[in-house]
């Protein structure tokens, strides 16, 4: 076998979204001396995959400070505006505020967009080979290289690649997320399925926005347009996926649709070919070698190594501000061989990326509770939700700043997430409602009387409780990864997420305040 021993500073496994990008952003960053990158990816054809195709304006922003602005042309992307939500022919317009954009697009086009700009980065090798496996120093057992296979290589010819710095960037399906992370691997938790297909010039109900149907008995459906003529369309599904996918669309979802969507997707699911998706979740764990628990010499970003539920098309605003923060954290050591300092980079990244990357992660999660509903007390958020959002102002405003990843505030997420659940109540005791009366009668619509309001009482009670278990648990997972030693990243970040008895019971009056 052919050991070809090539040295490099740093080794990237993948040439996705964050594997592209943060070889760019190290070979652009001043150094006293230019670094060698390996960009490994087992196929540089394009490819095809049916999410990361929706990109925040807060997204757009950390592309635009990574340089890298320009690989949002020339592949027929589309601006987006903002959101709409939809019960049926019930329509709420969320536009981003103060004139924020974001971005669609077909993925694979992206992709290559991002390839050819690491290929045109000085320094940067990018080679079509599938890694096998992680090679170990025998004396320290620190990851020092990878093993792999060129591309229509001969079993022969493999190849053996050496650097100071080892990062995994394979994705959501990674192949060495165990072998990194050691004990502390968390696997990831498939929530449900997006199931998606490409509709031909469908008309949205807003022109350049996404759009979120929610159904009754089912997940939501998500539309946004990725080219001229092609709109993608997610339907959300629970496992196990049903058997039909052509009759669960259409005989389930289609007709919970605004009627102006009902030709093209009709149309698309009878001729067209489905994609499934799994919508995983992984917190993301505190890296840095022996201390952590966690190998030395390598470590893992994107989706490898955090993932949240696409509903909001959060994944790579994460991503790219990951790469922003890690750029700059990666600057200030000027010898990656010395791992106690890349060591405590990585642990300012893992907490200086939170603000953004826990508002994100959480809303994503929250959010899909709200718009999947599957109990009553849920049910009753998400009308609440869809009123709130009727409200309009900040009501709209803050939420859809958040969703846009423009504001990066787990208390702001907060505050207006309880909003939601306060106002909640509040619609449950004033507005009429649907009353079904028996087969062969029409529901009618009742306003609540003062005789409903003590079974009411009870009921609020068990939406906050509801609203307790869906936010907190979600918050949780966002800070309880520090390192026992770790007491100054510890207090910060309790701070910061204001866990602290008093400043969640402030936010929570601060909403009560606004409902009532």
């Amino acid at each position: 076998m052919a050991d070809l021993k090539t040295p490099y500073d740093v080794i990237i496994v993948g040439a996705g979204v964050a594997g592209c990008s943060l070889a760019h952003a190290l070979a652009s960053t001043p150094r006293r001396e230019p670094l060698r990158i390996a960009l490994l990816e087992r196929s540089l054809e394009e490819p095809d995959r049916i999410v990361g195709e929706l990109l925040q304006p807060g997204g757009v922003m950390a592309l635009q400070q990574l340089g890298l602005e320009e690989t949002l042309e020339e592949i027929d992307s589309i601006p987006v505006h903002g959101y709409c939500v939809t019960r049926k022919e019930n329509i709420v317009h969320i536009p981003y505020p103060a004139g924020h954009k974001g971005r669609s697009f077909h993925h694979g086009k992206f992709i290559m967009n991002l390839r050819n700009a690491a290929k045109k980065a000085k320094g940067v090798d990018v080679i079509e080979a599938t890694v096998n496996d992680l090679i170990e120093s025998e004396s320290s057992q620190q990851i020092i290289g990878v093993a792999a296979t060129k591309k229509n290589a001969k079993d022969s010819e493999n190849i053996s690649l050496y650097a100071h710095l080892v990062i995994i960037a394979d994705g959501c399906f990674s192949n060495f997320r165990t072998k990194v992370m050691g004990p502390r691997v968390c696997n990831p938790v498939t929530k449900s399925y997006f199931v998606g297909v490409i509709l031909n010039d469908a008309t949205l109900p807003y022109q350049y926005h996404g759009t979120v149907c929610l159904t009754e008995s089912a997940g939501p459906v998500l539309l946004y347009q990725i080219g001229s003529h092609d709109t993608r369309m997610l339907v959300d599904v629970k496992a196990p996926v049903p058997s039909d996918l052509k009759g669960h669309i259409l005989k389930k979802i289609v007709p919970q649709l605004p009627s102006v969507l009902h030709t093209s997707v009709t149309d698309a699911v009878q001729g067209g070919s489905f994609r499934k998706m799994p919508n995983s979740f992984l917190p993301s764990v505190m890296q840095g070698g022996n201390e952590f628990g966690t190998k030395e010499g390598v470590f893992l970003v994107g989706d490898a190594w955090n993932m949240r539920h696409p509903l909001t098309g959060g994944g790579m605003t994460v991503a790219f501000n990951d790469i922003v923060i890690l750029r700059d954290m990666l600057a200030q050591v000027q010898d990656f061989s010395h791992w106690d300092e890349v060591r405590e980079g990585l642990r300012r990244w893992h907490w200086d990326r939170k603000p953004l990357a826990s508002t994100v992660n959480i809303l994503s999660f929250a959010l899909y509770d709200l718009f999947g509903a599957d109990d009553d007390n849920l049910e009753v958020l998400r009308t609440g939700c869809f009123k709130y959002f009727e409200l309009g102002g900040e009501c709209i405003n803050g939420p859809v700043s958040l969703l846009a990843a423009t504001i990066q505030s787990p208390a702001t997420l907060f505050y207006h997430f309880f909003a939601v659940a306060f106002y909640s109540i509040w619609v449950m005791f004033t507005h009429a409602r649907l009353i079904e009366r028996g087969p062969g009668l029409k529901p009618r619509l009742i306003t609540p009387s003062f005789t409903d309001y003590p079974f009411l009482l009870i009921k609020a009670i068990l939406v906050i409780w509801t609203a307790v278990v869906v936010f907190l648990p979600l918050l949780w997972t966002e800070i309880r990864w520090w390192s026992p030693n770790d007491k100054n990243a510890r207090t910060t970040i309790l701070f910061r997420y204001g866990m602290p008895v008093a400043a969640l019971a402030t936010v929570a009056f601060g909403a009560f305040k606004l409902t009532f």
